[in-house]
């Protein structure tokens, strides 16, 4: 999947996540504005390892030119899950979120998957719901790795 991305000339791939793009990825959640403040002690030491990419579908979307991951997304299978989905900062508003989510329903689709959990971070729900996710329950906090309640919602793969 290839598409134009904010500057003329710029593309953007959606690849499959290899164990080199650990550290790229690990970076990208540690680094989130999302996750500052309140938020931030979930990230805190958050570390994405080599293997993670060998034992899940992860698919990180990146600038064809320079190469930089501007976002990712881990799809479990079974049971079907979004595990982890962030796009960088920079990226913000760009569409790359939307991409990604577009790929994943490919991916789940091709897998025989009707649709995806998604526990969303608070700040993100607006998101979830704008690509099509329907709330299905609240997942309660669970301290000290994750101090608040979060939104549980179901997306339809279609």
């Amino acid at each position: 999947m290839r598409s134009t991305a904010t500057e003329p000339g710029a593309t953007v791939a959606i690849r499959r996540a290899t164990a080199r793009d650990a550290k790229r990825l690990t970076r990208l959640v540690r680094t989130s504005r999302a996750y500052e403040g309140p938020y931030a002690p979930m990230v805190e030491g958050y570390r994405i390892g080599p293997d993670y990419s060998e034992t899940h579908q992860v698919f990180v979307a990146a600038d064809t030119v320079t190469g930089q991951v501007l976002g990712f997304y881990a799809l479990i299978i079974s049971p079907p899950e979004l595990d982890l989905m962030f796009v960088g900062d920079q990226a913000q508003g760009l569409g790359i979120g939307r991409r990604l989510i577009g790929h994943m329903k490919q991916e789940a689709r091709r897998a025989g998957v009707t649709g995806v959990r998604i526990v969303s971070h608070p700040p993100a729900e607006g998101f979830y719901r704008g690509m099509g996710a329907e709330p299905v329950g609240t997942v309660l906090a669970s301290p000290p790795a994750v101090m608040w309640d979060r939104p549980e919602l179901l997306l339809g793969i279609d």
